[in-house]
């Protein structure tokens, strides 16, 4: 089956949303796909189960009332091509999408580097520990202990404890002085100083501690205590549950599939121009695929793309200065709360880097001496596809090149069905 767009939105996250929103109100046909049931990204989908009414939960009910736009939600992208064309897949079967123009606004994911024990049943990155307790596992009376860097590491804290954790500890690895700096900083951006009083006011009595990381989480079956390092000192912290991570990484496979100009940095974000274009034409990027920068950021990109893709861009051009404004506060967390090295040194040679192929740091170190990292050790070629793996291995080992350049990324991009690859082939036009 092939349905066309105007304009095919890849992310219902609030980048894709307000392009969605926005190209809608100017008579534009709009596919918007998501591979979650909800819309709204990670902190939409939370509003929406926790407070009904809000922002988000309007937004679910003005996308099932606008006839311009199609949401396809719980569809996972397959594979895509610049013409612009998506192939879609759910439990439910297979689709190809074309549209006029594409706007990529897949969002991010944590980073979370590898330590001796990470692997442990219970440990789990800081904001998919998050999600589960909104979604209802259970968590109350639970021992939690999340470590990690940045502003996400509060608003996890606060939800769990909400859903009734003990939370025992939040370990930041940045320095006082550097939480500090960035505090002098913060009123730069009322909004996130009112927010972050929030938190601290919430928190106030869980024991917050900086200049510190897990070294080491200990269990046999499952996670029994972490091993918590500080000026050289350590100390181990009985607990059922570790949440880590230390920030956000774009999610950038779709624009390297298309060729899309990435940046240098060792975790890529997409090249646009000032209306969101990338160096293909037609082809948009909004939100955090463009650099980490926050749901107030998404929302202006997004709205800019879609301005730009209605003919209007004055509008457009209109919203830069907030963009600009929203851009320096993401410049500002990066700054501040930047990954020290020592956390790069923690996984031994026996420790599991790749975890869906169980590869080792050693098996990787003696495989790039052949320079033949996939080929002997299958690193990357599980059902992640190397997004948890590389981006580790990216900063565990940046020597080794494992940042994939854009152009060479080969379909799927998400584990698919054979009939789903066969159906694809079969509509792909014959060169």
């Amino acid at each position: 089956m092939t349905e066309h767009f105007d304009v095919l939105i890849l992310g219902a996250g609030p980048a894709g949303l307000a392009a969605a929103e926005t190209l809608a109100h100017a008579g534009r046909t709009v596919g918007l796909v998501d591979e979650q049931a909800d819309p709204g990204g990670q902190i939409g989908r939370l509003a929406i189960r926790r407070q009904p009414g809000r922002v988000f939960q309007r937004t679910l009910r003005r996308l099932q009332a606008n006839d311009r736009i199609t949401y396809f939600r719980g569809q996972r992208v397959v594979d895509c091509d610049p013409c612009p064309a998506l192939m879609i897949e759910s439990g439910l079967g297979s689709a190809r999408l074309t549209g006029g123009s594409l706007i990529l606004a897949p969002g991010a994911r944590e980073l979370v580097l590898p330590f001796p024990g990470w692997t442990l049943p219970g440990v789990l990155g800081a904001a998919g520990l998050q999600a589960l307790a909104k979604s209802g596992w259970p968590v109350r009376g639970r021992r939690v202990v999340l470590a990690g860097s940045g502003p996400l590491l509060l608003a996890s804290a606060r939800t769990l404890k909400q859903e009734g954790a003990h939370l025992l500890a939040i370990v930041e690895q940045a320095s006082r002085r550097e939480i500090v700096r960035f505090l002098a900083e913060l009123p730069a951006w009322p909004a996130k100083a009112m927010q972050t009083l929030t938190f601290a006011r919430a928190l106030a009595r869980t024991p917050y501690t900086t200049d510190a990381w897990i070294a080491e989480a200990l269990g046999e079956e499952r996670l029994e205590a972490v091993r918590i390092v500080r000026h050289g000192q350590s100390r181990v912290v009985p607990c059922d549950f570790l949440g880590t991570s230390l920030g956000l990484i774009p999610n950038v496979e779709a624009a390297a599939r298309l060729s899309c100009a990435l940046n240098g940095d060792l975790h890529p974000s997409v090249c646009v121009n000032a209306y969101q274009e990338t160096s293909r034409p037609g082809i948009y990027a909004a939100g955090e695929i463009t650099g980490i920068g926050g749901v107030e950021q998404a929302r202006l990109e997004g709205a800019i793309a879609g301005y730009a893709l209605a003919g209007d861009l004055q509008r457009a051009r209109a919203l830069a200065p907030r963009r600009a404004y929203w851009a320096r506060f993401g410049a500002c967390v990066s700054r501040h709360f930047a990954i020290r090295d020592p956390l790069r040194r923690l996984a031994g040679p026996e420790t599991i880097l790749c975890r869906c192929e169980d590869v080792t740091l050693g098996e990787i170190d003696a495989a790039a001496g052949c320079g033949s990292l996939k080929l002997l050790t299958r690193l990357a070629m599980g059902p992640c596809q190397g997004r948890i793996c590389l981006a580790a291995l990216a900063e565990v080992r940046p020597g080794y090149g494992t940042v994939t350049p854009s152009g060479t990324t080969r379909p799927p991009l998400f584990p698919a069905r054979l009939e789903t690859l066969a159906g694809q082939a079969s509509e792909e036009p014959s060169s």
